[in-house]
């Protein structure tokens, strides 16, 4: 088992990633978000690159059981019932409902990879789920930081870092490439304690001048869910337990 590190999603094109295992990862705030939301009893997430395309989508949804979330330079986009914020996609909100989003970075990071054979979605809040999740299947794993306008930042390096961490403590014959070493070395410097470290990067600077220091703490939260969001056919949902997916076939 083999797990390679992208520092941007602009290091590889789209069919890069054709069969591929896949992890997205965008801490501040995509990923923390969508973890957050399908933790809620959200319904699904459907990511979009463009917010032309995502009103586009939402024109063809069903009455009030679809929500337009995301952000542009950090800010809820006009005429978005939601904005990019993990508080705002409690479970009042997001119970049963189908958000379309659109973000920066990490929106069009997920759909970049979407012709991975497996593509899943990590932020600290559900690392350990996935980690457990990606030794189990045992296949090569790509990570994606989704990165800050297509440049490399420490946070979603730090998170593959420490993801990469968790998965050697369950099976230390991972070979990990340059990227992926690098990616742990910098866990290992940086993440002990992950709400300061988000707060000194640049990006976290720049939301806390805008107002969201409390996405901060959000955001640096470790494994308050235990979650494996999975992007299947435009749409990203919680991946079935063995035992659910057994019902269905009996049914």
């Amino acid at each position: 088992m083999k797990v390679n590190v992208l520092l941007s999603p602009l290091n590889a094109d789209d069919l890069y990633f054709t069969g591929k295992t896949t992890v997205v990862i965008d801490i501040l705030r995509a990923t923390s978000v969508i973890v957050t939301a399908l933790g809620n009893g959200a319904r699904e997430i459907i990511p979009v690159n463009t917010v032309d395309f995502a009103m586009k989508v939402s024109g063809n949804a069903f009455g009030g059981q679809t929500l337009l979330g995301g952000e542009r330079n950090t800010k809820k986009i006009e005429g978005f019932a939601l904005g990019n914020s993990p508080i705002e996609y409690n479970t009042e909100t997001v119970k049963g409902k189908s958000i379309i989003l659109y973000t920066t970075n990490g929106s069009k990071a997920i759909v970049r990879a979407k012709f991975s054979e497996n593509l899943f979605i990590c932020s600290f809040g559900n690392l350990n789920a996935i980690a457990e999740h990606l030794v189990k299947l045992n296949k090569d794993v790509v990570i994606v930081c989704s990165g800050t306008n297509g440049m490399f930042n420490l946070e979603d390096t730090i998170c593959a870092g420490k993801l990469i961490t968790e998965m050697l403590k369950m099976n230390e014959e991972i070979e990990l490439t340059d990227a992926s070493n690098a990616s742990v070395t910098l866990n290992k410097s940086f993440g002990k304690s992950l709400n300061k470290m988000l707060s000194q990067t640049e990006h976290g600077k720049l939301l806390i001048e805008n107002g969201f220091s409390e996405d901060i703490k959000i955001c640096a939260k470790l494994n308050t869910h235990d979650i494996i969001p999975y992007y299947d056919s435009g749409v990203i949902k919680l991946q079935k337990t063995e035992s659910e997916k057994s019902v269905e076939s009996e049914s």
